[in-house]
């Protein structure tokens, strides 16, 4: 099976320092959505997996965030992509779960439901903490320079061998070889 996780605020949808907290402040990154479309083209599933303490900051309920989910597939599903599956930490880092990113509880459980090997996967994500699950479970890191990804180039912190995008994007047509 071929698969990519990917997270969702600074990669495929525009981020904010105040949380997307309704469908309407979800707008998607210029090309990613046809990124998405070109990964799906390719015979690739695609799955989210994206910290959303938001929830747990009392900030939205779960209601409002599968209506953000809702919005988000609908898009990729009209650029002619699909979303398999989207797995989502609703805790606040003081929680200390297993599942918010940098710990790699949701890369886990994407292998688990998917059955699959994460060595190697594929994990596209824009700041330090997607680049560190993924490199605590031997799956390839990929950081787009969109969202916090600029910033995040330059951290120390950033795994060895992450591979560096412009955007999703870039990543995409790397990833086919387009």
């Amino acid at each position: 099976m071929k698969l990519v996780v990917l997270d969702r605020d600074g990669v495929i949808n525009h981020d904010s320092d105040q949380f997307i907290k309704s469908p309407d402040e979800w707008l998607p990154l210029p090309g990613s959505l046809e990124a998405i479309a070109l990964l799906c083209q390719f015979g690739y599933r695609i799955v989210v997996a994206t910290n959303q303490s938001g929830v747990g900051r009392g900030l939205f309920d779960m209601a409002t965030l599968a209506s953000i989910h809702d919005k988000m597939c609908k898009a990729v599903s009209l650029a002619g992509g699909r979303i398999d599956a989207i797995f989502f930490c609703p805790h606040t880092q003081d929680e200390h779960c297993d599942c918010r990113k940098p710990r790699p509880g949701m890369l886990r459980e994407i292998a688990a439901r998917f059955g699959c090997d994460l060595h190697g996967l594929p994990c596209v994500g824009d700041a330090v903490r997607d680049a560190q699950a993924a490199a605590a479970v031997g799956a390839q890191a990929h950081l787009v320079l969109t969202g916090k990804g600029e910033k995040s180039r330059f951290d120390p912190a950033l795994p060895d061998g992450t591979q560096v995008h412009a955007d999703l994007a870039a990543f995409a047509a790397a990833l086919v070889g387009t």
